[in-house]
């Protein structure tokens, strides 16, 4: 069933965004910006495409733009649904799978995450090398349909080394400080703990947030190549001696709006 709705929503996009996009962009808390910089495009709220489900978090506008950025086709979820809004990880990454089907052969996550490491400062856009799946579940648990990909999918590049390299290359040309890390994922939507944080940073985690991991095994999953990348909107609890607040994450991500787009365009203009 789940195969069938992909499909019918992935028609619905075919429809509707004229030449179909050849990498698509999950644009996480405070970071749809990106969405409106595209040319020549054509805008969908979720709500109007068969299926997709709606985010309600602020942050997250709930449409699918697609458009052209440096010459290529892209498509930009301006938005996506969390498993703590209490979907199942089959809905959230439902949009994944739905790319998958229009062809996208790359796919960028992108989020809002808390920063673990002390190294880094608020605001520093951080490359995901890995990741580790601390939700509890995964989005291929289940009967697996062969159609989307096999049993077993192997996990040991999630996030692609060549287009971690031209995420380096990018910002290079950009004049963009990025660094690189582990990302943990939670299921939230509580804060952590300081006790946890110091847990994660244990396990090896450098940044942490409630999303990406399920997109991104799904996207394995299906064959696409992908790449992470992390907005450290605030450093994680116990880091520093004041309690957590979305509109900190929102603040930030405005403040890095700039540079934030820039790194988007420069890999765009590389793949």
């Amino acid at each position: 069933m789940t195969f069938e709705r992909v499909e019918e929503a992935a028609a619905a996009v075919r429809s509707r965004c004229g030449a179909l996009p050849q990498i698509a962009i999950v644009l996480g808390s405070g970071l749809g910006d990106f969405s409106d910089t595209l040319l020549d495009s054509v805008t969908t709220p979720y709500e109007q495409l068969p299926h997709w489900p709606s985010s309600k978090v602020i942050g997250h506008a709930g449409r699918l733009v697609v458009g052209s950025v440096a010459g290529k086709r892209i498509a930009a979820l301006a938005g996506r649904v969390h498993f703590y809004e209490g979907h199942p990880l089959e809905t959230v990454v439902f949009a994944t799978r739905v790319m998958s089907r229009l062809g996208v052969k790359q796919l960028i996550l992108t989020n809002a995450a808390g920063g673990i490491n002390t190294g880094f400062a608020q605001g520093a856009l951080m490359i995901i090398d890995d990741h580790i799946n601390f939700l509890g579940s995964n989005p291929l648990v289940g009967a697996n349909d062969e159609r989307f990909g096999q049993r077993f999918p192997d996990m040991s590049e999630v996030y692609s080394r060549r287009l971690r390299g031209i995420a380096d290359e990018a910002a290079g040309a950009k004049g963009v400080a990025v660094s690189h890390g582990i990302y943990i994922a939670v299921h939230g939507p509580s804060y952590e703990t300081p006790a946890e944080i110091c847990a994660f940073r244990t396990l090896g985690a450098d940044a942490v947030g409630m999303s990406t991991v399920p997109e991104a095994i799904a996207a394995r999953h299906m064959g696409l190549e992908v790449l992470g990348v992390s907005c450290i909107t605030n450093m994680a609890a116990g880091v520093l001696p004041q309690p957590l607040d979305h509109s900190e994450v929102m603040e930030t991500a405005r403040r890095v709006r700039g540079s934030f787009i820039s790194l988007l365009e420069g890999i765009i203009e590389r793949l």
